[in-house]
């Protein structure tokens, strides 16, 4: 465990470290946005600050392949360098469209071909569910599995990106999640060492120290070059820990639990997942682009009814812990203690949730009263 928490401060230290001199760069690069419609920042800030969390990647990654406990994950196997060149790949098509706005199809064709590129090089799913057991897909059928669930997580931590430190710490609980989830199922291995946990703890510590920057009011935007990359790793982690399962020694018992890392994704990301699956449903019913811009996503409406931006993104953080951690304590906790749990947490983040628009709305029907006593008193 200390050895992941040492990789984790290094990834933090150098994207924190590297993360100026990534905000002038921007600055010299042109990739400074305007001011849109949508946004909700009103300075122009510099994008592009993905470079600075796959600095600090890069550095943790090669680092811990020189440690003697976890290197032979890197010498036994290419499936590291893989995972390297691939989130290389989708952070420089992300500072392309940072710096030039780049066609929505463009990119997404760009996301679909790194992400086959990955599954074609053996970080792929290739046992799934079916029915009551696991079958061993076809190379083809992995891989188109493998691509949709990178390409969705790119694109819902991107449509999240909104406000300043939201989807990194989505992402960052997310990583802490999966990390923990992975270090339990590693403790029944003879070695602790886990190219699924390695990813997770390196993606915390990214977006630790980027969110040093990124904290409202933000120095520095991820842009889609961070948003891609977060997305990316958060998916190949749980890839990587279920992608080769065995479907002969399968058990029923066993099943749900080294299945969860692919369901977790989808409760860590629920959030963006929903507000993504919203708006584009809500575009294509107005004849409009699924990527056409607009001011309706989940974070704009929390904003619209009072909230600040450091509030709206620490509640979003909270729906994020709360579902992402309470999906993974079912398997080790009974259920009735999180039940219990959940009825306590819930209540308050939906109060919280909502406080600012009952509060304007009792200071509605206040100003009316007052007003109407006033005008009774006038009548008099």
């Amino acid at each position: 465990m200390r050895v992941y928490l040492l990789i984790a401060a290094i990834a933090a230290a150098a994207t924190y470290l590297v993360t100026p001199l990534i905000r002038h760069l921007a600055i010299d690069m042109g990739a400074v946005g305007e001011i849109r419609k949508r946004d909700v920042h009103r300075v122009p800030t510099p994008r592009m600050g993905g470079v600075g969390m796959l600095f600090g990647f890069i550095i943790a990654f090669l680092f811990a392949s020189r440690m003697p406990w976890i290197g032979g994950l890197f010498r036994n196997s290419h499936q590291a360098w893989v995972i390297l060149v691939g989130a290389v790949a989708i952070c420089l098509l992300g500072v392309c469209d940072d710096i030039w706005d780049l066609d929505w199809m463009l990119k997404m064709s760009g996301q679909i071909l790194i992400s086959v590129f990955v599954s074609w090089q053996g970080v792929q799913i290739v046992s799934l569910p079916w029915g009551h057991s696991l079958i061993t897909a076809s190379p083809s059928v992995s891989m188109a599995v493998t691509a949709f669930l990178i390409v969705a997580s790119i694109n819902a931590v991107n449509f999240v990106d909104g406000l300043d430190g939201l989807a990194a710490g989505i992402c960052a609980i997310g990583g802490i999640a999966f990390a923990a989830y992975s270090y339990i199922l590693a403790r029944t291995q003879p070695s602790y060492a886990s190219m699924a946990i390695l990813v997770d703890v390196c993606l915390v510590g990214i977006c630790v120290g980027f969110l040093m920057e990124n904290w409202h009011p933000a120095k520095l935007f991820m842009g889609d070059s961070g948003s891609m990359l977060l997305g990316y790793l958060l998916t190949v982690a749980s890839i990587v820990l279920t992608g080769h399962l065995d479907p002969a020694t399968m058990t029923s018992s066993t099943y749900l639990p080294i299945f969860m890392p692919l369901i977790l994704p989808i409760l860590v990301l629920f959030i963006p997942v929903l507000d993504m699956c919203l708006a584009i449903t809500r575009r294509l019913a107005k004849g409009q682009s699924p990527m056409h811009p607009d001011r309706m996503h989940l974070h704009h409406r929390m904003i619209r009814i009072g909230h600040s931006i450091r509030g709206a993104v620490a509640i979003l953080w909270g729906w994020a812990a709360l579902i992402s951690f309470g999906a993974i304590s079912t398997l080790f906790v009974p259920l009735w203690e999180i039940f219990i749990v959940a009825c306590v947490v819930v209540p308050v983040l939906t109060v919280a949730t909502m406080a600012p628009h009952y509060r304007r709305r009792l200071a509605e029907i206040r100003a009316h009263a007052q007003a109407g006593q006033h005008i009774g008193g006038r009548d008099e």
